[in-house]
Formats: C-alpha cells, structure tokens, sequence
C-alpha cells in the first residue's frame, strides 16, 4: 500500500467517523474532508469542486425540485386517492408505497419513480401522524431493489450487459435479469413492510418544526361555484371527499342572500357562494379541482396572476385591523390585499369574510402584488409567518408535471439524453411554465444535501485515483481463489455491496465486473454469475446516504442521520446477500458451458 492509498483510506474513515458521531453537521464534515484532501495532496486542487458540476448532483437537485412540483399539482395524490383512503397506518402505508416504487422502478428509472412517489408519502404521513422516516427510506429500498428485475431498471445492469457483450460477445436480455431480481423483489418489500420499525420515529424533518409550531388545523374561506365547475349538480357529500375528512361546507348562500346549512345530500347549483373550513392543503386541493373561484380573486380579478404571491400573517395586538372588516378598512383599495382565508384558533366561521371582523390572534392568507404584499403587512402590523408553504390560491392542479417527468424519461429510455439533462429540462420546463417560480424551486432543493453530495465526489475519487481500488481487487483475487465456487460469488455480492456506497454504482461495476469476468475464467466457471452478483451487489446500496442518488433524495425530507441507514440497511443487505447466493448459482449455473 502507497503512502497516498493509505491517506485516501484514513481520510475516507475519518470522515465515515465524523459522520457516526453526528456532533458536527453533514455538510460541514464533507466539506472538511474535502480541504482535508486538497491539503494531503490526494486530491487535486483543480479538482476540488468538480463534484458540484457531476451528474449525480444534478439529478439530485433536480428530482427534489420536480418531486416538489408533483407535490403542488396534486395529481399523483388524486389518482391514488381511492387507495389512500385505506392507508391509515404504517401497517399498510409502508408495504404499499415501498411496493409502489418498487414496480415503477422495474420499468423506469429508480430516482424518477421515487421523485414522483415522495408527495404521496408526505401526504400520507401529515393526515395519519405516521412518521414521515418510516415512509421514505422504505421507498428508498424499494426504488433500489425494483431496479434489479430488468435491463432498464438500474444502471449497473446496462453496464453489465455490456461487459458481458466484451466477455462472451452477447449481452444480457431485457428480462434475464428478472428470475433473481423478482424474488430479490419481493422479499424486500416484505421484510420492508415490518423492518420500518427499526427506524427513529419521533424525528422531526428538517422544515417542518414551523408547521409544527402553528398547528392551524381550520381555515375558512369564501368561494363561488362558476357555471364551468365541474361539481355543478352534485351533492355536497361528494364535494367534501375531495379534501377528504378534513373539509366542511359549513353554509350555502344563494341569490346573494339566502343562506342553508347544507344536508349532505344538498345539490351544489352554479352561482352557489360556499363557506369551505379546513386545513390550507385541503381547501387548495378542493378549489382546484372543483374549480371554483375565492372571494378575494374575484375581487383582484384584474392582476396578473404571474405577478401575485400567497402569503400567510397574524394579526398583532397593535394591528389597525383589529375590530374592523376588510371593506372598513378597505383592505383591497388601500393596501392592494386580497383576503383569501382566515383561521381563528380552530373555530369554523360561517359568515361571509368581507363581513367578519378581524380579531388579535387571526392568521389570514393573503395575496398580493409582489412588490407590495411585505410593505402592506408591515403598515398594518400583520406578522409574516414566512417560512409555512401556502399556496391556496396561487396555482391550479394538474397532470403538466406528471407529463414532463414523463417525457424525461421516455427520453432517458430511449437513450436520446443522459438523466442529469432529461431531468434539468424538466426542471427548467416546470419554470418557464409557471407550475413553480424561482423562488419556489431553490427552496425545494435541500442545499446542506447538495454540498454534502458535492465535497464527498472528489474524496470518494481520490480511492480510485490513488489506486486504491486496484489494491481491493488484487486483494479480491487472491482471497477468492481459496473459496468454494458459492462462497467466491458471495464475496462478489458483499465486495460490491461495500465499495458502492464510496464510487456509486456505475463506477463499482467498471471496476468489479472485469474482476468478477477474470476471477470465473481463472476458476474454470460460468462468468454469468458472478457478472450477475456484480450487478446485485452494486445496486444495491442500503448503508449510506451518499452511494445512491436515491437515498441522498430522502435524507433531508426524511430528516434522517447517516447512522440511520445502517438500521434497516444493515439487515436488508444480509438478506440480499443470502438470496443473491442462493438463487444466481440455481438460475445461472457455476460449472462453465
């Protein structure tokens, strides 16, 4: 072992240590390690930051960005919403949304399909009180293990079949990888639906402690059914399901003055006022998708959209507000507010908002100009809270983000455009469209992930570049040669396993599969298994946060530490293991053909 190998191994320990402990932050330690590097000279100086320009860090920004869109447009939500209605614990959500994933990545890509998958989690955690960590990870997992049935799955299998092509002259087929991989399938969707419980649970992700904080479970709000509704001639019961229990028609009022307190079976007419109460997510969902037209847009009907911002304030003590309604203290003439919603300590208002008399203690959701709406709070002593997501109002539903991601990986199918750029045209179309602003879009990335990714490309390069990985698979060979034909092939798996987490996995295979190809030609056996254990064990990373783009994407929302991939990492690796030992000699065949 080199002098440089020996420092690339410490360094890549140290920061592994660092990591464990959990005392300092993620992106601090990479970045340490990272200068640490430079200054040991196993890093290039002109190198140093290269990894914010790699691909993985791209799809990672990217994909939390999309994921975030899907999560504004609702649209997943919607279609799986007959399903969700049975999800009410763990018990079911896990097996069900890491199953989810699991499919989708046997035929798409596996960061594509657990992007488009995370609001659906998200949703389901915030309306059950399961923990978001017991969802996210599990889907992770399943992402990882869905890309194992086919060709297409996952990258390490494209670049085995390709080493295999060099090897044998003919690749692998679409599904020959399938007989191993469904088994693999299966089996960690089900040890996934019960090992959620080794998870932290009662850890809060980062973000949410402000939601946390203000826990405004009722809003009121004011809309008019327009002609063009879809739920015109349809019960009121029928309205309520779409903000499922959260949503109540609390009053009806028809021919500008005649109010009902509505039955369930009461018919919804066009022109019908509706005094709506619920959660803000619940009221956006339901004035989206009925199409129905808010009291306060009606009034600013006038502005562009474009430039009007949602935003959400309390009403101090000292606010000229307090005893007045908004048309006395003329709130949309004078100071350019629309009043959308109000919540007041939970209770449901039935009267109209232009008629309600603002009390302390009120959270409203206002809207306004942009270059207007911080001024206008401020002179009328309205507290911002600045840091809750609401959107009520602000956008329409849709299926335009589904069919962008869509289109982006049709593209990365077709091999037409690597994933970074199919997944950075969506983002920029999902822009430049308006289903997201800028400012939307850089606060969906998780930055202290991104530069977490970004430090630790060039320290885990720096054991490629100073020859580390040649020394393991020298190692590999020697020890190896001694073993039985099965146990040779299950180091295989295990020696991927453990050195993806530190390359990625395109890399590991470049690396192990030449080695496994040479290592079943020196043992006299078929090098289809052992090319297939490569291919297994480089997919599948479960012990960091940092070896698959997937497991990056969840470690912020997922409010995850890195020792945490080792809880349910750790077991699911061995069965992996296990089964990939068993099940390629029985498929495949050791003795050579």
């Amino acid at each position: 072992m080199t002098l440089d190998q020996a420092l690339a191994f410490g360094l890549l320990g140290a920061t592994i240590g660092l990591f464990i402990w959990g005392r300092l932050a993620y992106d601090l330690v990479a970045v340490l390690a990272l200068v640490a590097g430079v200054l040991l000279g196993i890093i290039p100086a002109e190198e140093a930051f290269s990894g914010f320009g790699d691909d993985v860090v791209i799809i990672v920004a990217t994909a939390l960005l999309i994921s975030a869109a899907i999560a504004r447009s609702g649209a997943i939500e919607t279609a799986m919403r007959p399903l969700m209605r049975h999800l009410r614990g763990p018990r079911t959500q896990v097996p069900v949304l890491a199953g989810a994933v699991t499919l989708m990545s046997m035929v798409t890509k596996n960061v594509g399909a657990l992007a488009m998958l995370m609001p659906v989690a998200s949703q389901v955690s915030r309306r059950t009180g399961t923990p978001l960590s017991y969802l996210l990870m599990p889907m992770s997992f399943g992402s990882l293990i869905g890309g194992l049935v086919t060709l297409v799955g996952t990258s390490p299998n494209i670049l085995v079949s390709k080493v295999r092509e060099e090897l044998t002259g003919e690749p692998f087929g679409m599904f020959d990888y399938t007989p191993v991989g469904i088994v693999i399938a299966v089996s960690g969707v089900a040890f996934l639906s019960f090992a959620y419980r080794l998870l932290p649970g009662n850890r809060r992700a980062a973000g949410t402690s402000m939601d946390a904080a203000f826990n405004l479970e009722q809003y009121s709000t004011e809309a008019r059914v327009p002609e063009t509704s879809p739920f015109v001639g349809r019960t009121v019961s029928e309205f309520e399901v779409l903000g499922e229990e959260g949503l109540r028609v609390t009053t009806v009022i028809r021919e500008h003055f005649r109010r009902y307190i509505p039955r369930p079976d009461w018919v919804i007419e066009a022109g019908d006022v509706l005094l709506l109460t619920g959660e803000p997510s619940d009221l956006e969902r339901v004035v989206a998708r009925a199409q129905l037209r808010l009291a306060g847009e009606e009034v600013a009907e006038d502005e562009a959209d474009e430039d009007s911002v949602v935003a959400e304030g309390v009403v101090t003590a000292d606010s000229s507000l307090v005893g007045q309604t908004p048309a006395e203290v003329q709130l949309r003439r004078e100071h350019g507010l629309s009043l959308l919603a109000v919540s007041r300590s939970g209770q449901r208002l039935n009267r109209r908002l232009r008629r309600l008399r603002f009390e302390i203690g009120d959270v409203l959701i206002l809207k306004a100009s942009r270059d207007r709406i911080a001024e206008s709070m401020g002179q009328l002593r309205i507290l911002p809270l600045s840091e809750r997501d609401v959107a009520l109002g602000s956008r329409k539903r849709s299926w335009l983000p589904i069919i962008i991601l869509g289109l982006a990986m049709v593209l990365v199918a077709t091999h037409l455009v690597p994933v970074a750029v199919a997944f950075a045209g969506a983002a920029a179309a999902m822009m430049l469209l308006r289903i997201m602003t800028t400012e939307e879009a850089y606060e969906a990335v998780e930055w202290p992930v991104i530069v977490l990714l970004a430090a630790l490309i060039p320290v885990s390069n720096a054991i490629q570049t100073t020859g580390g990985t040649d020394l393991i698979a020298a190692g590999l060979e020697q020890v190896a040669g001694k073993l039985p034909p099965p146990a040779a092939l299950g180091l295989m798996i295990a020696l991927a396993m453990a050195v993806t987490p530190f390359l990625n996995n395109a890399a590991t295979v470049l690396v192990m599969a030449p080695i496994a190809g040479s290592l079943a030609e020196r043992l006299g056996l078929n090098p289809d298994p052992f090319l297939m254990a490569v291919a297994v064990g480089a997919a599948c990373d479960f012990l960091t946060p940092i070896g698959h783009q997937c497991n990056t994407l969840v470690m912020g929302p997922g409010g995850y530490h890195f020792g945490d991939y080792w809880r349910l990492g750790l077991p699911l690796s061995v069965l992996v293991l296990v089964l990939g030992t068993l099940l390629i000699p029985a498929v495949w065949g050791l003795a050579a053909t």
